[in-house]
């Protein structure tokens, strides 16, 4: 791996940690946001405003936040502030007003509140504050069965002519179908939203992809190299963390990377005639059709 020849401020005065080239075809600019905890509704629209604006003022068309952000993941290691269907409106709003002044598309991670319990979703908002609609997470990890009821339909987003689709943690993880559906239909990225690691215990990682890591950053570059497509996975700034906020590109190597546990953000630009898609293109499910 080799350093690109652009160095990248983020959010906070950290730094980027840019493992790629940048090909000078047909590009995009993509953000991958990684805010702290947010502690009350105020502070995490705080965070995301100003996520917002960096991101903005460097170029980025699009960004994308982490799993419920709004207001925080469910059973993990802290509390998450009162968020009811009222909330749920006012952060939508906030969010979309935001995008609006700031000229950017938005995808942020938040929980639907339907008739049937609490959804993790992740709002899909245009450069113009008008909201495309939501992904919902449909495959929920074990642990998460208490909090949430997952959804049951997928859907394609499009922004400036590039499809993309999303991926919420653990269908990311563990279920890789779910970023083929979409790259079988036409996808150049998929977005991950996800919450891995701890704000209390475990290890600090300093070397991406290593051996003796967890298994996460290898499922993101297996994600792309399978479907030959970029895969841009977001996590939370946490103290013990366990993915770094990373894209990948379509040939299955990291192009850059956010420092372990800094509030950032990572705005890269994407070669979209690299997202060939060839691989899902190739997926043929006749296949594996019972005799």
């Amino acid at each position: 791996m080799r350093s690109a020849g652009v160095f990248i401020l983020g959010y906070a005065g950290s730094e980027a940690q840019t493992l790629g080239p940048v090909g000078p075809a047909r590009t995009m600019i993509v953000a991958l946001a990684s805010p702290r905890i947010a502690s009350s509704l105020e502070d995490g629209l705080a965070r995301i405003f100003r996520l917002q604006q960096d991101a903005s003022s460097r170029g980025a068309e699009i960004i994308c936040f982490p799993e419920a952000y709004l207001p925080g993941l469910r059973g993990q290691d802290f509390e998450v502030f009162a968020f009811d269907r009222a909330h749920q409106e006012q952060a939508l709003q906030s969010v979309a007003q935001s995008a609006r002044e700031h000229s950017i598309a938005t995808i942020i991670g938040m929980e639907n509140i339907s008739k049937d319990g609490h959804q993790i979703v992740s709002y899909v908002i245009d450069a113009d504050g008008t909201v495309q609609g939501y992904q919902t997470k449909n495959q929920l990890d074990p642990s998460e069965d208490r909090f949430y009821v997952p959804g049951f339909t997928r859907r394609m987003f499009e922004i400036k002519g590039v499809k993309f689709g999303v991926a919420i943690c653990h269908e990311g993880w563990r279920y890789p179908e779910t970023v083929r559906w979409a790259a079988v239909r036409g996808a150049k990225i998929v977005f991950h939203p996800q919450h891995t690691g701890s704000t209390k215990k475990g290890v600090r990682l300093t070397v991406w992809g290593a051996a003796d890591s967890p298994y996460y950053e290898k499922a993101m570059m297996m994600r792309s190299r399978e479907n030959t497509i970029y895969f841009a996975s977001v996590n939370y700034a946490l103290e013990f963390q366990e993915a770094a906020t990373s894209l990948i590109a379509p040939s299955g190597d990291c192009q850059a990377y956010l420092p372990y546990g800094e509030e950032a953000v990572l705005v890269e630009s994407i070669d979209l005639d690299e997202a060939t898609g060839l691989l899902a293109s190739r997926y043929a499910p006749n296949r594996y059709e019972e005799s």
